[in-house]
């Protein structure tokens, strides 16, 4: 492998290491009182309010500015588009370490925002690895190597938030801004990497074309493809209940069993080793034995029920034991909807579809960080009664929507074959 791809893939780690560590050390910061970083008198309501603005903020820049930046670099080139990028995310973590030695909110906000605005590196450095296959072959090869790098990213990003900010393991060096300082010298590696290393392989460049409503455009689309119409109102739910557990298990789990980062780091481990896992093996064997609309069905009674056993007064031990089959089952689910999505358009809409995807993906994110945090205050367990709410929402759509003939006939596939 040269260094030119494996600068992508750093680009691809980084960028998933430093979503994974966001998590939290936002959450510490902001929702337990021993961080100092609220003011003392500040309220539960309250915490929980700024921590679900924080993470809302991040969301809803990345789903407003995902097009964008991806479209960005088809006119001026994917190493263009990938130092934008990255240049946004120093920016977003120096803005960070700064409001956490000024005790600034507000800062804070303004780096999640600039951070998700530039959160486009992933779609870029595929492309770029896309633009550098020779052949079907080498392609498929090259995107492996994308998911061994997400899947590493997923892994080291809580591991760096837990490990560099609990005194009891590094001593006097741990704090909550060490893990962003880590991030930010990560993303300096990455930038000299690209500039130093990596060439474009784009030759024929799009015309730049800047429009201030291409996201909703995008998703007003939706309404002249029926089957992606119906595969969206799934996918929009289903994602709605993983972002919800996501977003909020470290709030939960500070706020009921007073955990510190160190312990909510791992509950994200336990999360993406088990999401990285389960979409290197076990994806392709679930759709091997068991339709498409099968899957998605187990896979959003599996989160009812997890979340049906957050809601209960359930031990901190089964909690974290709870965290492995709810992220087996999103990660299979989440797979084969994609799958779905992909199959409902001919090749020449691949990229819009997962646009598509992305889109509502990051707007349901930033929705239930800014409402469900909100909630929060009034009840720890109110994400769970949303998220087993949405799940449920996602079942009874399926039952409805996905009786239409030629989404009936993608869903009902098995190994190619349909039932």
């Amino acid at each position: 492998m040269n260094i030119s791809k494996i600068a992508l893939l750093f680009v691809i780690f980084v960028d998933v290491a430093g979503q994974g560590l966001i998590f939290p050390l936002i959450n510490t910061l902001i929702s337990d009182p021993r961080a100092g970083f609220m003011p003392a008198g500040t309220s539960a309501a309250a915490r929980h309010l700024s921590y679900g603005l924080v993470i809302g903020v991040f969301y809803l820049s990345w789903f407003l500015g995902a097009v964008y930046i991806s479209k960005l670099s088809d006119s001026i080139g994917r190493k263009n588009g990938i130092l934008i990028c990255l240049a946004g995310a120093l920016i977003g973590y120096v803005l960070t370490i700064l409001a956490i030695a000024f005790g600034s909110l507000w800062m804070m906000i303004l780096g999640r925002a600039i951070t998700g605005f530039t959160a486009g590196n992933q779609p870029i450095a595929q492309a770029a690895l896309i633009d550098r296959s020779r052949d079907e072959t080498e392609k498929t090869r090259n995107l492996g190597y994308a998911v061994s790098a997400f899947s590493v990213g997923l892994i080291a990003g809580p591991l760096i938030a837990g490990l560099l900010s609990d005194s009891a393991l590094i001593g006097d060096a741990a704090s909550l801004s060490l893990p962003f300082y880590v991030a930010f010298g990560l993303v300096l590696v990455a930038i000299v990497l690209i500039t130093l290393f990596f060439k474009d392989r784009l030759e024929e460049r799009a015309a730049l074309q800047v429009k201030p409503v291409e996201v909703f455009l995008l998703l007003w689309e939706v309404r002249r493809h029926p089957v992606v119409l119906r595969l969206s109102a799934v996918f929009f739910c289903y994602m709605f209940v993983w972002n919800t557990l996501y977003v909020f298990v470290d709030a939960y789990l500070t706020s009921r069993f007073q955990l510190d980062t160190l312990g909510t780091s791992m509950a994200m481990l336990i999360l993406g080793a088990t999401v990285a896992l389960a979409s290197a093996f076990l994806v392709t064997a679930a759709n091997a034995h068991f339709s498409r609309q099968s899957i998605v069905t187990t896979a959003s009674v599996v989160m009812v029920v997890a979340a049906a056993l957050f809601v209960a007064d359930t031990p901190q031990v089964v909690i974290f034991i709870t965290l492995v089959p709810l992220a087996a089952a999103f990660a299979i689910g989440y797979a084969t909807l994609l799958s779905l999505f992909s199959d409902s358009v001919d090749s020449g809409k691949q990229g819009w579809v997962m646009g598509v995807a992305t889109a509502l993906w990051t707007l349901g994110a930033g929705l239930t960080s800014l409402i469900v945090g909100d909630l929060m205050g009034q009840n720890v367990a109110v994400p769970f009664y949303v998220a087993g709410a949405s799940a449920a929402l996602a079942l009874i759509l399926m039952a409805l929507l996905w009786r239409y003939p030629d989404l009936r006939r993608i869903a009902r596939v098995v190994s190619g074959r349909t039932q």
